[in-house]
C-alpha cells in the first residue's frame, strides 16, 4: 500500500501494514488543526508515549508531529515538516514532484516519506476493506489520515484539534445578539449569516468585525471560504456519523478529546487528562520510570500476582518438541559439512521453516484421554 518514489518516477514498495500494532489496541493522536488545541495541554500531549499524526498545519508551534499527512498543494506547508527525517510523512502519490516549499528539492526526496494512490470509490458500509490497496480519498484530510493510522495498526485514535466547525467571532454574536438573533452552538455558519440577513444585519456589516478564528496558528479565510470550510466539516462529520458501523466492525474507535467538537453529538467524548492516565497506567510514564538499579538486576520483571506461564508450541506440532513431518525438508541443511556454523545458512534455514509452518492446511487432530 506505501512505497517510495524517486525523481526518475522508480517505485520501491514499503511493507509497513500493521507495524504499529501491538498485544493491546496502540493508541494514536490526530492532531487538528481546529481552535481548540491552544486550550489543551498541548505540552503533556507532545509527551505523552503515544504517536502523533498531524494533519495539514495542526499542532503548529504546540505539537511537533512524529508521523504527517496533507491533501492540499505542497506549497501550503511547512518546509521543516518535509526535511524533518524524524517525522514520516505519508503523501498521495501525486505530490511526488512537487516542489518542498523554499527549496529546489522535489517531495519524494524527501527523508522516510511515503506515497499511497487513493481510492475515491468507497462507500459507508465498505469505509475500511481488508483488501484495500489505497487509502479513501473523499476530499478531507482528516478522514484520509485516519484510514492511515489504521493501515499502520492503530486501533484507537484521540481526536485533539478536530473542532469540525468554524465559529463565528464573539463580535459578530454580539452583534446578532442586538438584532435578537442568538447563535445555536455548532450552528453551520452559513445558516448563521442567513438568519441574521433575515435580521437585518448585512454581510456586509458582518465581515467588517472581528473574523471567526479558524485555526490556532497565524491564519484566516474571508468570510465566504469559512462558510465553505464549516459546510465541509458538518458533511465530514456527518459522513463518519454513517460508517460507525463499518469502524465497529473494523475495531477502529474514535475518541475525542475536543470539548465543543461537532463529532462529539456522534462519538464518544473524554477529557486529556483521562486519556493521559490511561496511557501511563498502559504504556508507562517515561518521565517518572526509575532507572537505579536496572542494569544490576537479575531475572524478570514479571507484574506481582501473575500466574505461571509457558511459551507452548503450536498446536500442531503434534510430536513433543518436534516439527511436523512435512517441515522435515526446510529443516534439513544444504549438504555442506561447514553449514552448520555458517550464520547465513542458519538464518536461510530458519526462514524456510517459518514459510513452511505459516503454509500448513489447519487440520483438526483426535485426542484420545486415558483417565
Amino acid at each position: 500500500m506505501f512505497y517510495r518514489l524517486n525523481t526518475d518516477g522508480t517505485r520501491r514498495d514499503v511493507e509497513l501494514g500493521d507495524l504499529f500494532a501491538g498485544p493491546v489496541r496502540t493508541a494514536c493522536w490526530i492532531v487538528g488543526g481546529g481552535p481548540s488545541l491552544s486550550e489543551l495541554p498541548c505540552a503533556e500531549i507532545a509527551r505523552a508515549p503515544a504517536a502523533k499524526l498531524g494533519i495539514n498545519l495542526g499542532g503548529a508551534k504546540l505539537i511537533r508531529p512524529t508521523m504527517w499527512t496533507s491533501y492540499d498543494p505542497s506549497a501550503r506547508f511547512q518546509r521543516s515538516v518535509y526535511l524533518d527525517a524524524s517525522i514520516w510523512k505519508f503523501v498521495h502519490a501525486r505530490r511526488a514532484m512537487d516542489l518542498v516549499p523554499e527549496t529546489t528539492f522535489k517531495v519524494c526526496e524527501c527523508p522516510c516519506t511515503l506515497f499511497f494512490e487513493r481510492e475515491p470509490q468507497r462507500g459507508f458500509a465498505d469505509f475500511l476493506p481488508a483488501a484495500a490497496t489505497g487509502i479513501v480519498d473523499w476530499n478531507d484530510t482528516f478522514v484520509q489520515a485516519m484510514e492511515i493510522a489504521y493501515r499502520l495498526g492503530f486501533r484507537v485514535l484521540y481526536l485533539a484539534g478536530c473542532d469540525f466547525h468554524v465559529r463565528p467571532s464573539e463580535a459578530q454574536i454580539a452583534r446578532a445578539r442586538a438584532a435578537e438573533v442568538e447563535y445555536a452552538p455548532r450552528e453551520l455558519l452559513g445558516d448563521f449569516y442567513e438568519r441574521c440577513s433575515g435580521a437585518g444585519v448585512s454581510r456586509a456589516e458582518l465581515e467588517s468585525l472581528d473574523p471567526p478564528t479558524q485555526y490556532h496558528f497565524d491564519e484566516r479565510k474571508p468570510l465566504a471560504a469559512a462558510i465553505q470550510t464549516d459546510q465541509h466539516y458538518f458533511r465530514t462529520a456527518q459522513y463518519l456519523r454513517l460508517c460507525r458501523r463499518a469502524l465497529s466492525l473494523a475495531g477502529l474507535e474514535l475518541v475525542s478529546v475536543t470539548p465543543d467538537s461537532r463529532l462529539n453529538d456522534h462519538f464518544p467524548y473524554r477529557p486529556v487528562d483521562d486519556v493521559l492516565a490511561d496511557l501511563g497506567a498502559t504504556i508507562g510514564r517515561p518521565d517518572a520510570e526509575p532507572t537505579r538499579g536496572l542494569y544490576t538486576r537479575v531475572g524478570t520483571r514479571t507484574p506481582a500476582g501473575v500466574g505461571p506461564m509457558r511459551d507452548l508450541k503450536p498446536h500442531h506440532w503434534k510430536r513433543k518438541g518436534e516439527p511436523p513431518a512435512e517441515c522435515a525438508a526446510a529443516l534439513t541443511p544444504a549438504a555442506n559439512p561447514r553449514s552448520d556454523s555458517d550464520a547465513r545458512v542458519r538464518a536461510s534455514v530458519a526462514r524456510r521453516v517459518a514459510a513452511a509452518i505459516d503454509a500448513l492446511p489447519e487440520t483438526p487432530v483426535r485426542i484420545d484421554e486415558d483417565g
